[in-house]
């Protein structure tokens, strides 16, 4: 069993100043399953970290990685085909790339449970193998 975690709730992780940091940060600390981060979420926390709070704090991200206390899950073909069918049946949403890659991640992995700040998109998409997904931090502010 993982948790799957998206852009927000490592972000916010980071960033002191950010509503949801202390739930965010407390959830990442605490978890006891792997933290696993889809490969395209790696880049889109490289930008906003680097954008908003310098190299320093991403840096220290890829620490974590590096230890093995975050695996970065790689995209396989079958992922692909499902960020496609997921973009094009959510884009009205629209889902967008990073959300779809989430989503085909835990679905590939077995996973119900994902970490995120995103409650509007991953609340919507129904997952192939469950009723839907579990979003944590059950609470935070922002």
């Amino acid at each position: 069993m993982a948790l799957i975690v998206d852009t927000g709730p490592l972000y916010a992780a980071m960033d002191r100043k950010d509503r949801a940091h202390k739930a965010c940060a407390t959830l990442l600390e605490e978890s006891v399953e792997p933290l696993v981060v889809p490969s395209a979420v790696v880049v889109e926390l490289d930008w906003l970290a680097a954008s908003r709070l310098g190299p320093q704090a991403f840096d220290l991200f890829l620490e974590s990685v590096v230890e093995g206390a975050v695996i970065v899950e790689d995209l396989v073909a079958e992922d692909y085909r499902r960020v496609r069918e997921l973009c094009m049946r959510y884009a009205d949403l629209p889902l967008g790339y990073v959300d779809a890659t989430v989503v085909a991640v835990a679905e590939r992995l077995g996973e119900k449970r994902i970490a995120t700040l995103d409650r509007r998109h991953f609340g919507i998409v129904k997952p192939r193998h469950v009723r839907s997904f579990q979003l944590l931090p059950a609470s935070h502010c922002s």
